[in-house]
């Protein structure tokens, strides 16, 4: 697995290096302390990424919009200093799957990304107590989820196209779905590409959410339909 961590203080960075460690033996993390170091890290080959809203040389969220843009399966989470209900709904609406402020508790962190990582999406409490009824905001023109207890399911729309998966999914992330489609579990996908369980979590987490379903069981039968179309 290889993650992606955005932050401009080194103290930041190497704490949540050891925290995350705990997810899983052999993590290579990849860092980047300013924008443009972002902007070249960041690639297909990254699993998640953990990004800091005040990088330098990023605008407002100029950089989470451009790396939403460029790797739109990438699962990002915003990790800031930030403990505002209007700023942590605006970086949801962009895509982020998390929102986790820099005053919580490493074990806050590491569950939030564990969430994450399962296909779901971690918003503070202090959000989800601003919010009406609890509902959760989405990406711009995306129905909203409801939240239950900091997570959030996915609205369902309509059915994506082949066109659209081309897009959205890596390479790598077709071959996970083609092996998913042959019925194979997380341990046998994993060992076919040479990846981690968590690693196939990650990408099963991005075709979910890139064919509008919620469980392995829907992906095949939303794979299988795209194939005979």
């Amino acid at each position: 697995m290889k993650i992606l961590i955005a932050d401009d203080h080194r103290l930041v960075i190497e704490a949540v290096k050891t925290k995350l460690s705990e997810l899983q033996e052999g993590i290579e993390f990849v860092l980047a302390m300013n924008a443009d170091e972002l902007r070249a890290a960041a690639g297909s080959d990254i699993d998640l990424a953990l990004i800091d809203l005040s990088i330098p040389g990023a605008e407002g969220y100029s950089h989470i919009d451009e790396l939403r843009s460029r790797h739109p399966a990438l699962p990002v989470i915003v990790l800031s200093g930030y403990e505002d209900p209007a700023v942590m709904r605006a970086a949801l609406e962009r895509g982020a799957l998390g929102f986790i402020p820099k005053a919580y508790s490493p074990d806050v962190m590491l569950s939030a990304v564990r969430l994450v990582m399962a296909g779901g999406v971690y918003v503070p409490p202090m959000l989800l107590s601003a919010l009406p009824g609890g509902a959760v905001p989405g990406p711009a023109g995306a129905p909203a989820g409801l939240a239950v207890g900091g997570t959030a399911s996915a609205a369902r729309g309509g059915a994506p196209t082949l066109e659209h998966l081309r897009k959205v999914l890596t390479e790598r992330q077709v071959e996970v779905l083609q092996l998913l489609s042959q019925g194979k579990p997380n341990k046998l996908i994993g060992r076919s590409l040479g990846i981690s369980e968590g690693t196939v979590k990650i990408h099963l987490a991005a075709i979910f959410r890139a064919l509008n379903v919620r469980n392995r069981t829907e992906a095949v039968v939303a794979a299988q339909s795209l194939t005979e179309a």
